[in-house]
Protein backbone atom coordinates (compact mmCIF):
# COMPACT_ATOMS: atom_id res chain seq x y z
CA UNK A 1 0.00 0.00 0.00
CA UNK A 2 3.00 2.54 0.68
CA UNK A 3 4.44 1.97 -2.53
CA UNK A 4 1.47 2.29 -4.17
CA UNK A 5 0.71 5.52 -2.26
CA UNK A 6 4.36 6.81 -3.30
CA UNK A 7 3.64 6.20 -6.61
CA UNK A 8 0.17 7.96 -7.02
CA UNK A 9 1.92 10.77 -5.88
CA UNK A 10 4.68 10.31 -8.03
CA UNK A 11 2.44 10.03 -11.06
CA UNK A 12 0.60 12.71 -9.54
CA UNK A 13 3.87 15.41 -10.18
CA UNK A 14 4.41 14.21 -13.40
CA UNK A 15 1.22 14.70 -14.79
CA UNK A 16 1.56 18.29 -12.82
CA UNK A 17 4.47 19.24 -14.48
CA UNK A 18 3.46 18.41 -17.91
CA UNK A 19 0.36 20.66 -17.50
CA UNK A 20 2.64 23.09 -16.82
CA UNK A 21 5.07 22.88 -19.25
CA UNK A 22 2.45 22.61 -21.95
CA UNK A 23 0.50 25.76 -20.10
CA UNK A 24 3.59 28.00 -20.75
CA UNK A 25 4.43 26.64 -24.46
CA UNK A 26 0.15 27.54 -24.65
CA UNK A 27 0.87 30.86 -23.21
CA UNK A 28 4.22 31.36 -25.55
CA UNK A 29 1.72 30.87 -28.42
CA UNK A 30 -0.59 33.22 -27.40
CA UNK A 31 2.30 35.80 -26.97
CA UNK A 32 3.16 35.39 -30.48
CA UNK A 33 -0.07 35.89 -31.71
CA UNK A 34 -0.08 39.49 -29.94
CA UNK A 35 2.87 40.33 -30.61
CA UNK A 36 1.45 39.69 -34.39
CA UNK A 37 -1.48 42.16 -33.54
CA UNK A 38 0.99 44.53 -32.43
CA UNK A 39 0.25 44.37 -29.06
CA UNK A 40 3.55 44.36 -27.46
CA UNK A 41 2.67 45.33 -24.00
CA UNK A 42 -0.30 42.65 -23.96
CA UNK A 43 2.35 39.97 -25.08
CA UNK A 44 5.14 40.95 -22.45
CA UNK A 45 2.49 40.77 -19.85
CA UNK A 46 1.59 37.13 -21.31
CA UNK A 47 5.12 36.32 -21.34
CA UNK A 48 5.67 37.24 -17.51
CA UNK A 49 2.66 34.80 -16.86
CA UNK A 50 4.78 31.99 -18.72
CA UNK A 51 7.73 32.47 -16.87
CA UNK A 52 5.89 32.38 -13.80
CA UNK A 53 4.33 28.82 -15.00
CA UNK A 54 8.00 27.44 -16.35
CA UNK A 55 11.17 29.87 -15.34
CA UNK A 56 13.24 28.30 -17.14
CA UNK A 57 11.23 28.59 -20.70
CA UNK A 58 14.21 29.93 -22.90
CA UNK A 59 11.54 31.10 -25.73
CA UNK A 60 9.80 33.57 -23.53
CA UNK A 61 12.92 34.52 -21.52
CA UNK A 62 14.76 36.11 -24.78
CA UNK A 63 11.68 37.26 -26.27
CA UNK A 64 10.27 38.81 -23.11
CA UNK A 65 14.09 40.31 -23.37
CA UNK A 66 13.99 41.73 -26.89
CA UNK A 67 10.16 43.08 -26.07
CA UNK A 68 12.06 45.12 -22.91
CA UNK A 69 14.09 46.68 -25.03
CA UNK A 70 11.16 47.49 -27.80
CA UNK A 71 9.31 48.80 -24.94
CA UNK A 72 11.70 50.51 -23.08
CA UNK A 73 12.74 52.73 -25.93
CA UNK A 74 9.41 54.31 -26.27
CA UNK A 75 9.31 55.19 -22.37
CA UNK A 76 9.19 59.05 -22.12
CA UNK A 77 11.37 59.35 -19.00
CA UNK A 78 15.13 57.82 -19.21
CA UNK A 79 14.60 56.25 -15.58
CA UNK A 80 12.15 53.92 -17.05
CA UNK A 81 13.84 52.96 -20.06
CA UNK A 82 16.72 51.84 -17.76
CA UNK A 83 14.23 49.81 -16.13
CA UNK A 84 12.83 48.07 -18.93
CA UNK A 85 16.77 47.62 -20.41
CA UNK A 86 17.87 46.68 -17.18
CA UNK A 87 14.66 43.71 -16.99
CA UNK A 88 15.31 42.83 -20.24
CA UNK A 89 19.42 42.15 -20.07
CA UNK A 90 18.12 40.40 -17.11
CA UNK A 91 16.07 37.89 -19.20
CA UNK A 92 18.38 37.78 -21.40
CA UNK A 93 21.12 36.46 -19.02
CA UNK A 94 19.00 33.36 -17.65
CA UNK A 95 18.28 32.75 -21.14
CA UNK A 96 22.22 32.30 -22.22
CA UNK A 97 22.54 30.56 -18.68
CA UNK A 98 18.90 27.63 -19.34
CA UNK A 99 20.41 27.62 -23.03
CA UNK A 100 23.90 28.45 -23.53
CA UNK A 101 23.55 27.19 -26.90
CA UNK A 102 20.78 28.84 -28.45
CA UNK A 103 22.18 32.12 -30.86
CA UNK A 104 18.67 34.04 -29.71
CA UNK A 105 19.84 34.36 -26.15
CA UNK A 106 22.22 36.31 -27.03
CA UNK A 107 21.47 38.22 -29.47
CA UNK A 108 18.50 39.26 -27.12
CA UNK A 109 21.48 39.91 -24.30
CA UNK A 110 23.77 42.28 -27.22
CA UNK A 111 20.45 44.64 -27.29
CA UNK A 112 19.75 44.89 -24.03
CA UNK A 113 23.11 45.83 -23.59
CA UNK A 114 23.34 47.93 -26.54
CA UNK A 115 20.18 49.86 -25.22
CA UNK A 116 22.17 50.66 -21.59
CA UNK A 117 25.12 51.79 -23.06
CA UNK A 118 23.13 54.67 -25.12
CA UNK A 119 22.95 56.33 -22.01
CA UNK A 120 26.27 55.44 -20.56
CA UNK A 121 29.55 57.53 -21.02
CA UNK A 122 33.58 56.54 -20.77
CA UNK A 123 34.70 53.71 -19.75
CA UNK A 124 31.48 52.17 -18.94
CA UNK A 125 30.20 52.97 -22.61
CA UNK A 126 33.61 51.49 -23.45
CA UNK A 127 33.04 47.96 -21.98
CA UNK A 128 29.50 47.59 -23.04
CA UNK A 129 31.07 48.25 -26.56
CA UNK A 130 33.44 45.35 -26.05
CA UNK A 131 30.54 42.82 -24.93
CA UNK A 132 28.50 43.68 -27.49
CA UNK A 133 30.44 42.63 -30.19
CA UNK A 134 31.72 39.55 -28.12
CA UNK A 135 27.37 38.45 -28.04
CA UNK A 136 26.76 38.83 -30.98
CA UNK A 137 29.92 37.08 -32.38
CA UNK A 138 28.34 34.16 -30.41
CA UNK A 139 25.16 34.43 -31.67
CA UNK A 140 26.55 34.15 -35.24
CA UNK A 141 28.88 31.40 -34.24
CA UNK A 142 25.85 29.80 -33.21
CA UNK A 143 23.86 30.30 -36.23
CA UNK A 144 25.63 31.87 -39.09
CA UNK A 145 22.07 33.03 -41.00
CA UNK A 146 20.48 34.64 -37.55
CA UNK A 147 19.13 38.03 -39.37
CA UNK A 148 18.64 40.36 -36.16
CA UNK A 149 22.29 39.61 -35.02
CA UNK A 150 23.58 40.24 -38.48
CA UNK A 151 21.75 44.12 -38.33
CA UNK A 152 23.07 44.35 -34.81
CA UNK A 153 26.84 43.66 -36.14
CA UNK A 154 25.81 46.35 -38.48
CA UNK A 155 24.40 48.72 -36.42
CA UNK A 156 27.42 48.13 -33.94
CA UNK A 157 30.31 48.87 -36.92
CA UNK A 158 28.23 51.85 -37.66
CA UNK A 159 28.10 53.18 -34.08
CA UNK A 160 31.94 52.00 -33.74
CA UNK A 161 32.82 54.19 -36.60
CA UNK A 162 31.16 57.11 -35.11
CA UNK A 163 32.56 57.36 -31.71
CA UNK A 164 34.07 60.45 -30.71
CA UNK A 165 38.28 60.37 -30.00
CA UNK A 166 38.25 60.27 -26.71
CA UNK A 167 35.77 57.12 -26.71
CA UNK A 168 38.24 55.98 -29.52
CA UNK A 169 41.08 56.14 -27.44
CA UNK A 170 39.34 54.46 -24.57
CA UNK A 171 38.24 51.52 -26.68
CA UNK A 172 42.60 51.25 -27.93
CA UNK A 173 43.36 50.66 -24.52
CA UNK A 174 40.27 48.07 -23.77
CA UNK A 175 41.12 46.24 -27.07
CA UNK A 176 44.97 46.58 -26.94
CA UNK A 177 44.15 48.49 -30.47
CA UNK A 178 41.21 49.77 -32.31
CA UNK A 179 38.59 47.41 -33.37
CA UNK A 180 38.30 46.67 -36.92
CA UNK A 181 34.69 48.43 -37.83
CA UNK A 182 33.98 51.03 -40.73
CA UNK A 183 30.66 52.15 -42.59
CA UNK A 184 31.37 49.68 -45.20
CA UNK A 185 30.93 46.75 -42.90
CA UNK A 186 28.07 48.00 -41.61
CA UNK A 187 26.60 48.01 -45.27
CA UNK A 188 27.31 44.46 -45.66
CA UNK A 189 26.00 43.32 -42.50
CA UNK A 190 22.49 44.98 -42.96
CA UNK A 191 22.94 43.90 -46.53
CA UNK A 192 23.24 40.00 -45.01
CA UNK A 193 20.36 40.78 -42.32
CA UNK A 194 18.00 42.07 -45.36
CA UNK A 195 18.92 38.98 -47.47
CA UNK A 196 17.76 36.73 -44.67
CA UNK A 197 15.16 38.55 -43.35
CA UNK A 198 13.76 40.73 -46.55
CA UNK A 199 10.60 42.23 -44.42
CA UNK A 200 12.77 43.83 -41.58
CA UNK A 201 11.58 47.12 -41.89
CA UNK A 202 14.38 49.10 -39.07
CA UNK A 203 17.45 47.31 -40.56
CA UNK A 204 15.75 49.45 -43.76
CA UNK A 205 16.50 52.68 -42.31
CA UNK A 206 19.61 51.73 -41.04
CA UNK A 207 20.84 51.07 -44.01
CA UNK A 208 20.08 53.69 -45.43
CA UNK A 209 21.62 55.43 -42.97
CA UNK A 210 24.76 53.65 -43.74
CA UNK A 211 24.93 54.49 -47.52
CA UNK A 212 23.91 58.25 -46.71
CA UNK A 213 27.13 58.40 -44.51
CA UNK A 214 28.98 56.52 -47.27
CA UNK A 215 27.69 58.65 -49.90
CA UNK A 216 25.67 56.36 -51.75
CA UNK A 217 22.20 58.54 -51.68
CA UNK A 218 21.07 56.61 -54.92
CA UNK A 219 20.86 53.28 -53.08
CA UNK A 220 19.99 55.18 -49.34
CA UNK A 221 16.90 56.78 -51.29
CA UNK A 222 16.23 53.31 -52.38
CA UNK A 223 15.91 51.85 -49.22
CA UNK A 224 13.91 54.28 -47.92
CA UNK A 225 11.53 53.78 -50.57
CA UNK A 226 11.04 50.06 -50.21
CA UNK A 227 10.69 50.68 -46.36
CA UNK A 228 7.81 52.90 -47.18
CA UNK A 229 5.60 49.70 -48.77
CA UNK A 230 7.11 46.93 -46.27
CA UNK A 231 4.18 45.62 -43.43
CA UNK A 232 4.22 46.88 -39.74
CA UNK A 233 5.62 43.80 -38.04
CA UNK A 234 6.44 45.46 -34.75
CA UNK A 235 5.21 48.75 -32.80
CA UNK A 236 8.03 50.53 -33.75
CA UNK A 237 7.38 50.54 -37.17
CA UNK A 238 5.12 53.19 -37.72
CA UNK A 239 7.48 55.43 -36.13
CA UNK A 240 10.40 53.95 -38.23
CA UNK A 241 8.15 54.89 -41.80
CA UNK A 242 7.86 58.20 -40.47
CA UNK A 243 11.43 59.15 -39.99
CA UNK A 244 12.23 56.94 -43.09
CA UNK A 245 9.35 59.20 -45.06
CA UNK A 246 11.11 62.38 -43.62
CA UNK A 247 14.85 61.66 -44.50
CA UNK A 248 13.72 60.88 -48.18
CA UNK A 249 12.63 64.10 -48.64
CA UNK A 250 15.50 65.80 -46.98
CA UNK A 251 18.14 63.49 -48.90
CA UNK A 252 15.80 64.36 -52.31
CA UNK A 253 15.72 67.93 -52.34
Amino acid sequence: MKRLFTFLIYYLLLAAGARAQGNDRELVALAERQEAQLNEAGAFETLKVALRTNPGNYQALWKASELCSRIGKRQGAKLHQQEFYRLGRSYAQRAVQVNPGGADGYYALAVATGRMAMSQSGRDKVNSVKEIRTLIEKALALNPNHARAWHVLGKWNYEVDNLGLFEKAALKIVYGGLPSASVSESIRCYERARALEPDFVLNYLELAKAYHKNDQDNLALDCLRRLAALPNRTGDDAHIKSEGARLLKEWSE
